[in-house]
C-alpha cells in the first residue's frame, strides 16, 4: 500500500479482523470485511454494523463569533442550532458550487463542524480565509479524533450498558457528552446508513477501547464490523449524496436535491447572491434518484440516455442489496427530473431503463426522527 496514505488508530483492528484494505480519500480503509458486502449491508438493515469513519474531519470553532463565522460560511440556518443538536449543512463558492457538506454541533462554548476526508485540507484552508473579520478560533482537530458508528436497529440496546447517559434520551441529530465504555465521548444521535445509530467521537488513543467494547456488547445481538462497501450501498439505498460523486464545485445545493438546508432568507452567506439568482431563474439540471428495470447494474460514468441522446450521467449507481434492483443519481435536464419519467441507461452499450423515483428507494428502515 502507498505509503503516503494515512491510518487510522484502529488500522490493525481491521487487519486482525480479516479487512480488506483500500485506498480512501488519502486513507488505508476497510472496504469490507470476511463477511462480505452484502452480509455487512444486511446485518445493518437487520441487527446492526460497527463502522470506522475517523478519516472524517473534525474542525473546532470557538471565540465570541464563532456562530457569525458558521452562519458566514454555511448555507443552513446555523442560529437555529440547539445546545446538543447537530446540524446538516453545506458551504459553498461564490459561484453557488458546492465545496462540501457537513454536519455542524452545537456545544455550550464552541460548534464542531464534521466534513468529508478528501476535503479536510480544501475546507480548513478555505474557512481560514473567513477568519480575519471574526474574532474567532479555528482548530483542527482531526489527528486526535475517532469516529466510530454503530448502526442499525439493534445499536440502542447494545450500547444502552456502555453509555452515561442513557442512550434513550439522545434523539435523532442530538448528542450528549459522557463516557462509552469509561471512555470520554461525544454520543450523537446520527450516521449516514437510514438506520437507528450513534455516532461516537472519542480520542483517537481511546478507539480501540470503545470498538472492542462494543463488538464483545454487541456478538450477541450478530453485530459486526461493517467496511466503506456497506456504508456506500446504504447510504445509496436512502439517497444520501456522497461529494466528489453526487455533490461538487461544479452543482449548486439547489441542483443537488439539497435546497431545504439552503436558507435563502438568512443573513449573507458566501454564495447566497448566486443561489438567489438561480432560484429566480430556476435550475436548468437536477440530481435525481433513478430505480432501473430488470437486473441492470448501474455504475458511476454510466451515459443517461433521451431519445437516443446522452443527456447525463450516472453519479452513483449500484444493485440495491435490499431491493435486488439497480439503484442510482444522476443529474438531468430539469425537465427530464419529473417523477415516473423513464429514461434509459448506457450500460456498456446496452440500454436498461430507468425510471425516476423520490428517494429513498429503502422505505423500512429503522431511524428515529
Amino acid at each position: 500500500m502507498n505509503s503516503l496514505l494515512k491510518r487510522t488508530s484502529l488500522y490493525e483492528r481491521h487487519v486482525a479482523g480479516g479487512g480488506k484494505i483500500v485506498p480512501f480519500a488519502g486513507f488505508e480503509m476497510p472496504v469490507q470485511y470476511q463477511t462480505g458486502i452484502i452480509a455487512e449491508h444486511a446485518a445493518v438493515r437487520e441487527t446492526a454494523g460497527l463502522f470506522d469513519v475517523s478519516h472524517m474531519g473534525e474542525f473546532i470553532v470557538r471565540g465570541p463569533q464563532a456562530l457569525e463565522l458558521v452562519q458566514h460560511v454555511t448555507v443552513n440556518d446555523a442560529s437555529k442550532i440547539e445546545v446538543g443538536q447537530a446540524q446538516y449543512s453545506a458551504m459553498c463558492l461564490e459561484s453557488g458550487g458546492i465545496i462540501d457538506d457537513l454536519l455542524i454541533y452545537r456545544f455550550a462554548d464552541r460548534f464542531m463542524l464534521v466534513v468529508n476526508a478528501a476535503n479536510r485540507e480544501k475546507d480548513l484552508k478555505w474557512i481560514q480565509q473567513h477568519t480575519d473579520t471574526f474574532d474567532v478560533e479555528l482548530e483542527d482537530v482531526s489527528e486526535g479524533t475517532a469516529l466510530i458508528a454503530l448502526q442499525g436497529p439493534a445499536a440502542r440496546k447494545i450500547l444502552q450498558p456502555l453509555t452515561k447517559p442513557d442512550v434513550n434520551s439522545i434523539e435523532y441529530y442530538r448528542f450528549s457528552e459522557g463516557e462509552v465504555a469509561n471512555v470520554p465521548a461525544v454520543i450523537s444521535g446520527t450516521g449516514y446508513t437510514g438506520e437507528d445509530g450513534f455516532e461516537l467521537y472519542t480520542a483517537a488513543e481511546d478507539a480501540s477501547k470503545v470498538w472492542d467494547a462494543l463488538l464483545s456488547a454487541g456478538s450477541s445481538d450478530g453485530l459486526i464490523p461493517a467496511g466503506l462497501g456497506a456504508r456506500d450501498s446504504l447510504r445509496l439505498e436512502m439517497g444520501y449524496s456522497l461529494y466528489g460523486n453526487d455533490l461538487d464545485e461544479n452543482h449548486t445545493t439547489l441542483q443537488s436535491g439539497l435546497g431545504w438546508i439552503t436558507k435563502l432568507d438568512k443573513d449573507d452567506f458566501v454564495g447566497r447572491n448566486a443561489l438567489i439568482e438561480q432560484k429566480e431563474n430556476g435550475v436548468t439540471r437536477r440530481l435525481v434518484g433513478m430505480k432501473l428495470e430488470g437486473r441492470a447494474f448501474p455504475r458511476p460514468g454510466y451515459p443517461i440516455v433521451s431519445n437516443g441522446e446522452a443527456v447525463g450521467q450516472i453519479t452513483s449507481g449500484t444493485m440495491s442489496p435490499s431491493l435486488g434492483v439497480g439503484i442510482a443519481l444522476g443529474y438531468v435536464p430539469s425537465e427530464m427530473a419529473k417523477i415516473d419519467t423513464v429514461l434509459q441507461i448506457d450500460i456498456r452499450g446496452r440500454l436498461a431503463d430507468g425510471r425516476v423515483q423520490r428517494p429513498p428507494f429503502y422505505t423500512d428502515s429503522s431511524i428515529r426522527r
